[in-house]
């Protein structure tokens, strides 16, 4: 099945096009108006940018629940196989976990983070969320319960797979490769992905458009 991307054209011939891969749950609808922000600053850097849904996400129409991190992988790598000419990866927080095995120029992350460490914050937010409904339960008895059955966790029904491979991955190696944080060393900005509700940040998206492509000239990409 084919998953909706958002794609933004430069004027003239791409310098090269920069495929994003979001971060993942909740966190890709907090930083997605600031992401089309930086795909539109991109543009006017002479780059295309495509920001595809991964099944499950946005418009999909594949059940969350039915998929894994490994679909994941495997769904943007086809979505960059598709790409004509060169291709830059820019990955955001869990994003870095499914680019790896897409074929690219080069990578350029901001922020990755561990899948446990975003499994964890799912999970607390679910035992949070049970304690004021007056139900008791804790990360080891819900990681208990994901063993075995899907689990909702932040609005996401997650299925064993998933929990399992979330719990076990890392941001795997890629050559050429850019890996930057927020803050006076690395991209001007917020953490948009703690924010409550979505929200965008222009100056962070015009930084994140500028490091790319000043990235992308030592890397051969003119």
């Amino acid at each position: 099945m084919s998953e909706y991307r958002l794609r933004i054209d430069p004027a003239g011939t791409p310098r090269a096009t920069i495929l994003i891969a979001p971060p993942l749950f909740e966190e890709a609808n907090r930083t997605r108006r600031t992401l089309v922000l930086a795909m539109r600053a991109l543009a006017a850097e002479g780059f295309a940018a495509v920001l595809p849904d991964l099944p499950g996400q946005n418009e999909s129409l594949v059940p969350l629940v039915e998929v894994d991190l490994v679909r994941w992988q495997d769904a943007f790598a086809a979505v960059a196989s598709g790409i004509d000419g060169p291709t830059i990866i820019a990955s955001f927080r869990g994003g870095a976990l499914i680019d790896h095995r897409a074929r690219a120029a080069a990578w350029w992350r901001l922020a990755p983070v561990g899948g446990g460490s975003l499994l964890r914050t799912l999970i607390r937010a679910r035992v949070s969320a049970d304690r004021e409904a007056g139900v008791t339960s804790s990360l080891e008895s819900l990681q208990d319960e994901a063993r075995t059955a899907p689990l909702l966790l932040a609005g996401n029904r997650l299925s064993p797979a998933m929990i399992a491979q979330l719990g076990a991955s890392e941001a795997q190696a890629a050559e050429p490769l850019r890996s930057i944080g927020l803050g006076a060393d690395g991209i001007a900005g917020t953490p948009l992905w703690l924010r409550a509700e979505p929200s965008e940040d222009a100056t962070m998206a015009g930084a994140i458009a500028a490091d790319i492509a000043a990235w992308s000239k030592t890397c051969g990409i003119n």
